[in-house]
């Protein structure tokens, strides 16, 4: 039996430099390794932060341009909208009848938050786990691609499962596991941090090649003479762009570094290495996004058959609850 794999994105901001090498990519290949892929937008998780509906709306489908933009076949994999799956929230609810106060309360997110000193952590935030749960759940999914250290919430969905399936006396419920993603891409944006809109130092994906450049121009760097030695173990601009070039152009850049060279030629290297990479992927993501409609179609036929799935699944629940009789 091919195994099933998930890979959610929420729609919090429009897809940057970061989330094409942490994200986007690494999911991308899992539907090459004969995998049976499934990808959805986690619109109703983005409404723990986002509460703008049309700024809600227009990440939805921006995320979606995206994952088409990149070569997501549909007709290959499973692509759908969360929010039109109604059964994961049905799920969702049973779910949390079964889950421990505790395991909610040792959540990073909440723990994080709590840390942070937030007084207003809505519910959302708090049952997050539940019902990324009934994500993974209601599909009976195999494997969750996840950071190394951010296997969480896929352990509470074993927890979840496992208890359900121990409280009905027989398994209800598949039993998934984290797929751990070693290699996955910690990018480091314009300041040396982490990309992330939260700090204001992404690369928007697919900003022309003259925004792109002006933002790659604010990369920090030193006061190092263009002729000297630079090590390129050492520099944002060449970590970035070893990480779309081939070994091939990575190492002849970074022989460049070692033999001089000055910080305005290493940016435009990386502005013409990222042009070249996603030009044509641009090009896909502006036709999709000029319409939505088309967008909403293609989301609307993956739903139909991600409904049709998770209906099963949540019909052997409600059987095994006692809320349905058997057929």
């Amino acid at each position: 039996m091919t195994r099933r794999v998930l890979t959610g994105i929420k729609p919090t901001g429009t897809p940057h430099l970061g989330n094409l090498l942490g994200a986007f990519r690494p999911a991308l290949r899992l539907a090459d390794e004969g995998l049976d892929a499934m990808y959805f937008i986690a619109d109703y998780h983005a409404l723990t932060t986002v509460k703008d509906r049309a700024q809600l709306a227009r990440y939805t489908h921006e995320v979606a341009a995206t994952w088409l933009a990149l070569g997501l076949d549909p007709e290959r994999t499973l692509f759908y909208r969360q929010s039109d799956v109604p059964e994961i929230f049905e799920l969702s609810w049973v779910l949390a009848c079964f889950t421990s106060k505790g395991w909610l309360d040792r959540a990073h997110a909440y723990k994080s938050a709590m840390a942070a000193g937030d007084t207003e952590i809505n519910m959302g935030l708090y049952t997050y786990p539940v019902l990324m749960a009934a994500d993974i759940l209601a599909f009976d999914s195999d494997l969750v691609p996840v950071g190394k250290d951010q296997d969480q919430h896929v352990e509470i969905a074993r927890d979840i499962a496992q208890r359900v399936n121990h409280m009905v006396g027989h398994d209800v419920l598949r039993v998934p596991a984290a797929r751990i993603e070693h290699d996955s891409a910690v990018v480091p944006g314009t300041d040396g941090r982490k990309m992330s809109k939260s700090y204001g130092n992404t690369i928007p994906l697919f900003a022309t090649a003259a925004e792109r450049k002006k933002i790659i121009g604010r990369i920090v760097t030193d006061s190092t003479p263009p002729e000297a030695p630079k090590d390129p173990a050492t520099s944002t601009i060449f970590e970035l762009y070893r990480a779309v070039a081939t070994p091939a152009e990575a190492e002849a850049l970074a022989a460049r570094y070692r033999s001089g060279i000055g910080w305005g030629e290493a940016k435009q290297a990386l502005a013409d290495r990222l042009e070249q990479e996603l030009a044509i992927p641009r090009a896909r993501y502006q036709e999709l996004i000029a319409d939505p409609a088309r967008l909403d179609g293609i989301l609307a036929a993956g739903a139909e058959k991600a409904r049709a799935y998770a209906r099963g699944v949540l019909e052997r629940v409600r059987v095994a609850i006692g809320i349905s009789r058997p057929r």
